[in-house]
């Protein structure tokens, strides 16, 4: 019994080791991307930002100041009680600091929401597919290969228009509105919104998941400790979720956060072409809508709204890039 003990706890402990350092290595590897550094601390500050809008702002989120002598007003401009507006005030004279800092967290809710669905919904089909192979991998990569043969902005400026402009809301229970209402700090009928908004951007965005895990699922389903799962009476399912899924998740990682970037910007192309998130519920895209049509007198306005999206879209490339770097088996320590 002693023997056995000074056999097994040691190379135990050397297992533990082993686990932990790889959790360190990626985090090394991770490190030495700069570039996924900085714009990981940029995203912190601007999630940290909206998450703390209402204690950092000044003014309400839907406020005019009547006082202001011109609107759009440039930034540093002071209001009648002496308060003054970082960002400068909107066409309407509402503050732009703070609509910017709102939009945020409207626009992060959104790509996390559409990302975290798509990618749950597609990494299952995709697994369920790898799996079984045969005529449920056939029906659903034909599935797959079809939604991938449709024009996705045509449809979904087609979609939106019709669910969005025609008011549509989508029956949910009370604790779900009023749960999303305090994460955008908005009324529930806007809240309402934007979950159809989410639905339909996610009708495209579990088709690269799909794809991902459906191969990770065949390479997986082929290995020997599968069978040996199978022969020890392991389920389907048990399979499917706990073997197949978290050794398949790697990419599913990657992609993802490069999709946040992509949502992002795709999110903001509806709003600015009217089709998306609706006034005045604010967001990146609709404010540069608004912009749009002052942007030659002042030429300051877009850049309020557009430098955030661009830091936002291009830190989520980049952290994609440092988690596919830092994941990657092939590389060295």
């Amino acid at each position: 019994m002693t023997a056995t003990a000074r056999t097994i706890g040691p190379s135990s402990r050397a297992e533990d080791a082993t686990q932990e350092s790889q959790v360190r290595v990626v985090f090394r590897r991770f490190r030495r991307h700069r570039l996924a550094v900085i714009s990981a601390i940029l995203l912190l500050v601007i999630f940290g930002a909206s998450l703390l809008a209402p204690v950092i702002t000044t003014f309400p989120r839907d406020a005019i100041d009547v006082s202001s002598p011109e609107r759009p007003a440039p930034p540093g401009t002071v209001s009648r009680d002496g308060r003054m507006h970082l960002l400068g005030v909107d066409h309407l004279g509402r503050d732009l600091f703070t609509r910017v800092l709102y939009a945020a967290r409207v626009s992060l809710t959104i790509a996390f929401l559409v990302v975290l669905i798509s990618e749950t919904f597609g990494s299952l089909l995709g697994a369920v597919a790898g799996f079984y192979g045969g005529r449920v991998d056939m029906i659903l990569s034909r599935i797959n290969e079809f939604m991938l043969t449709i024009p996705q902005l045509p449809i979904l400026l087609i979609i939106s228009a019709i669910l969005l402009k025609r008011d549509v809301v989508l029956p949910m229970p009370g604790f779900v509105s009023r749960l999303l209402s305090a994460l955008l700090l908005a009324p529930e009928r806007e809240a309402q919104k934007v979950v159809v908004l989410v639905l339909i951007l996610v009708l495209f965005g579990w088709l690269s998941a799909f794809r991902l895990m459906r191969g990770m699922a065949l390479t997986l389903s082929k290995q020997d400790f599968v069978e040996a799962l199978r022969a020890a009476g392991s389920s389907d399912a048990r399979i499917i979720f706990r073997h197949i899924v978290p050794n398949g998740i790697a990419p599913i990682l990657v992609s993802a956060s490069l999709n946040l970037g992509a949502v992002i910007v795709l999110e903001s192309a509806l709003s600015f072409l009217g089709l998306g998130v609706q006034d005045p519920t604010p967001t990146w895209g609709n404010m540069l809508d608004f912009a749009r049509s002052y942007m030659f007198k002042h030429p300051w306005l877009p850049l309020v709204p557009g430098i955030p999206l661009v830091i936002v879209s291009m830190g989520f490339n980049f952290i994609g890039d440092g988690l596919r770097d830092a994941l990657d088996p092939r590389l060295k320590r």
